[in-house]
């Protein structure tokens, strides 16, 4: 049965784990009920895309997320300590669609999550449950505080190498970009008084 929370007072995403391991996750709770919707670190970047094109839209040009400040990325803060360690819903977010209302001035965000079907003698398949989806809303501040969140969770993971962005480890790097698509000339060492031949 599809659930709408309505409109949110808390919204947020974080991450959890080591980088490199780390599963991201969007949370938002109302009066009545809580949510944590797992995702792939690229659905979370893909949000944040759309909130930064929305607002872009329906501000004229007048809102763009902070991409940088004095002293590094801007402070946000993460799940509060007080969201309940349950949540009403939990689960792996399959498709996001993110809608504005004119009218109302709110964002509504559609999550369907990832299903697990399975027929006798069968694989189980993953399969998105349309029949459980789960609609949210909240405001321009709000749409602005996620965007911002999500681009210090997604920036606070490993670095990655400038060319072909890759994360970077900390141990040596095969950049695919260097790597194999230049001819190496040899350099022979010569004696003092040899002369390289012609």
């Amino acid at each position: 049965m599809s659930s709408d929370l309505g409109l949110v007072s808390v919204l947020g995403a974080d991450a959890v784990g080591q980088p490199g391991q780390r599963r991201f996750r969007l949370f938002a709770r109302n009066t009545w009920a809580s949510l944590v919707m797992w995702m792939e670190k690229e659905q979370l970047a893909g949000l944040a895309e759309a909130l930064d094109r929305t607002l872009a839209l329906i501000t004229e040009g007048q809102v763009l997320r902070t991409e940088a400040r004095a002293g590094g990325n801007p402070l946000v803060e993460g799940m509060p300590a007080d969201f309940p360690r349950y949540p009403t819903f939990d689960a792996q977010v399959g498709q996001m669609r993110l809608s504005y209302d004119e009218h109302d001035a709110f964002f509504t965000l559609l999550l369907t999550p990832l299903g697990m079907s399975q027929e006798e003698g069968q694989e189980p398949e993953i399969t998105m449950a349309e029949d459980e989806q789960i609609t949210l809303a909240f405001n321009q501040q709000q749409a602005q505080d996620l965007s911002t969140a999500i681009q210090v969770v997604i920036s606070s993971g490993r670095p990655v190498c400038p060319l072909c962005h890759a994360p970077l480890d900390g141990g040596p790097h095969a950049c695919v970009k260097q790597n194999g698509h230049r001819d190496v000339t040899p350099i022979e060492e010569l004696n003092n008084g040899d002369e390289p031949e012609a």
